[in-house]
């Protein structure tokens, strides 16, 4: 049996493939962002998955790209925890931008982006990745991900600069006391998923001048922040990968056109092409 998981603060999608290169089965659980959770978070949401547990011996294989990996620390961090679980699996443990690179399944060299619960950017060569900056998390970085929305809206209704009427939506929709704030950042665990999912409101209502300025200025410093540090963006395809970016085609389309900028492709799961790519090895 081999695993292939695609990972980000939020959520983990999780192929188990069998000895004949068939899907065995799909499934997902929370976000294994080693930089974010504890271990003991971490061991209980793979252990406490019954479809994971129950093959635990079973597994050969682990190939895990996750969000938080980039660091050789935090890989060797999390291979040793699966090492506990899953006891006779070889693993292999690599970051969120190889899993956004292979599952485009091209060999065209661009600028490949990640924009869901969090963000990042590499340059794809044809053959091997490249990576100019390490990414220091939801605090300081994460420009147009989800949690970086999610920011910009919490401020802006606290400084009561978000227009009424959104401002009325946005409290029947959500508990902005600032008890429950205060507690969802700084007392529970992945203050970054929490943000995400107020982030959303913002998405879910982009049709307004507002959402549409705030969006826009987001995706633009990712450009001039990420994209641009790659002498080459301007000569090959920028390809996205995750949930934001899906939601968010049409003004990254636009905001890339400001720059000159060419879009490749938008794909919103690359756990589909991550565990074509491994099966065929099997089926082989």
């Amino acid at each position: 049996m081999i695993l292939v998981a695609d990972s980000g603060s939020t959520k983990t999608n999780w192929i188990a493939i069998n000895d004949k290169g068939e899907t065995h089965f799909k499934i997902d659980t929370d976000g294994l962002n080693p930089a974010v959770f504890s271990r003991e978070t971490l061991y209980d949401r793979v252990i406490t998955k019954k479809e994971l547990f129950e093959i635990k011996e079973d597994v050969k294989e682990i190939y895990f790209y996750g969000a938080g990996c980039g660091t050789k620390k935090a890989a060797d961090y999390l291979k040793a925890l699966f090492e506990d679980i899953f006891t006779n699996a070889y693993i292999e443990i690599y970051e969120d931008t190889i899993a956004a690179v292979k599952s485009l399944q091209t060999d065209t060299p661009g600028v490949v982006c990640i924009l869901g619960t969090g963000s990042n950017c590499s340059y794809f060569d044809g053959k091997e990745t490249h990576q100019k900056i390490v990414s220091l998390g939801y605090m300081l970085m994460d420009s147009a991900s989800g949690n970086f929305y999610g920011k910009q809206i919490i401020k802006d209704h606290a400084y009561g600069t978000m227009p009424k009427d959104l401002a009325k939506k946005f409290e029947s929709e959500y508990d902005l006391s600032p008890d429950t704030i205060k507690t969802n950042l700084y007392k529970k665990d992945n203050p970054n998923t929490y943000l995400a999912s107020v982030g959303r409101f913002l998405i879910e209502n982009k049709s307004s001048d507002y959402a549409q300025k705030i969006i826009k200025d987001g995706i633009r410093f990712f450009v001039e922040n990420q994209i641009m540090q790659f002498e080459e963006c301007k000569n090959v395809p920028v390809y996205f990968v995750g949930s934001i970016a899906h939601f968010l085609h049409d003004e990254i389309v636009d905001v890339l056109g400001e720059y000159d900028l060419t879009l490749g492709k938008i794909v919103r799961h690359p756990i589909v092409t991550l565990a074509a790519y491994h099966a065929s090895k099997v089926s082989k």
